[in-house]
């Protein structure tokens, strides 16, 4: 089971500008399966960036109808359906997703919702595929009918906090996750209407008590800091490995022990992925801030994971 980051940015500027990528995140190899979510603009070209097969997804999962979450929906319908020549798949979302609500959406046609099993969440609607339970988390956002969603399989949940202001009870709805995945447009106590923070996401952290917590979805004011800095500051407060994801990161899930799961690199086909290696070998630096030894290194040539036990306190190149 791998997390795979097709996109870390957020926000209409952020997906104006691609300072960061906004195609979203992939889940591979969960109940058999592969799960796009928020395929946001350039979800279909950073699909093929990173070395992956739009073909090869079976569902996808749209959290609310803004266009960093939805804009390369349709297309990514299309290639899961073989150009909509064949019944295939799930496409998770909510209601404005699908019907629409006042002026949001609805983001897919009712051509693109044909060929595809359609499923509406809300908060705590659940819904079983094969092996696996999808429940709807609740979310305060622009979009009135947003969600989140978590997952769980073979004893592993996987929590999604999809953009939403926070609130007291955000916790209850991603409980016992043990991958936190969490929309962190801003560090620290840098509030933005409809988003959380550093902040609330210490808050969310210290009740739910993840064994892994991932922020994404970064706004462009942040693209000259380093949200690591921002990782190794949550990670103090509460004692959570905390990542900062970036463009092309790769978590491999360890299904026995989550806490043991391993950073790596998508193979950029683009460019050259370097920085990104560098970043990656890094995260998870020892609370003194101070390069640490890691049991396993990149070189030049290799794509090699390793356990995600070290941090970073340098800014991006």
């Amino acid at each position: 089971m791998k997390i795979k980051f097709l996109g870390t940015g957020g926000g209409r500027f952020t997906t104006i500008s691609q300072q960061r990528m906004t195609g979203g995140f992939r889940i591979d190899d969960i109940n058999g399966q592969n799960y796009h979510f928020d395929p946001g603009p350039g979800a279909l070209v950073r699909t093929y960036q990173f070395g992956l097969n739009p073909i090869d997804i079976d569902g996808i999962f749209v959290s609310h109808s803004h266009t960093d979450h939805y804009n390369d929906c349709e297309i990514m319908i299309e290639a899961m359906t073989k150009g909509m020549t064949k019944e295939k798949g799930i496409i998770i979302g909510s209601g404005s997703v699908f019907e629409g609500f006042q002026q949001w959406g609805p983001c897919i046609s009712k051509y693109h919702q044909s060929k595809s099993k359609n499923i509406i969440l809300s908060a705590n609607k659940t819904q079983k595929i094969g092996n696996m339970n999808i429940k709807g988390t609740k979310t305060l956002h622009g979009d009135p009918t947003g969600v989140g969603f978590q997952l769980e399989h073979e004893n592993i949940k996987i929590s999604y906090i999809s953009d939403t202001l926070y609130f007291d009870d955000l916790w209850k709805y991603h409980e016992s996750a043990d991958i936190l995945i969490g929309n962190i447009i801003r560090p620290k106590d840098e509030h933005i209407r409809g988003h959380m923070t550093g902040n609330n996401f210490i808050q969310v952290i210290n009740q739910v008590k993840p064994q892994i917590a991932i922020m994404t979805h970064f706004s462009l004011k942040r693209k000259d800091e380093n949200p690591e800095i921002e990782a190794n500051r949550i990670k103090k407060e509460t004692g959570t490995n905390t990542i900062a994801a970036f463009d092309g990161m790769e978590l491999e899930i360890n299904k026995k022990s989550p806490k043991d799961s391993k950073v790596t690199i998508l193979k950029d086909k683009c460019i050259n992925n370097k920085n990104n290696k560098i970043r990656a070998m890094n995260i998870f630096k020892k609370d003194n801030y101070k390069q640490t030894t890691i049991n396993q290194k990149f070189n030049s040539n290799s794509n090699k994971s390793f356990s995600p036990s070290v941090e970073k306190s340098k800014k991006y190149k």
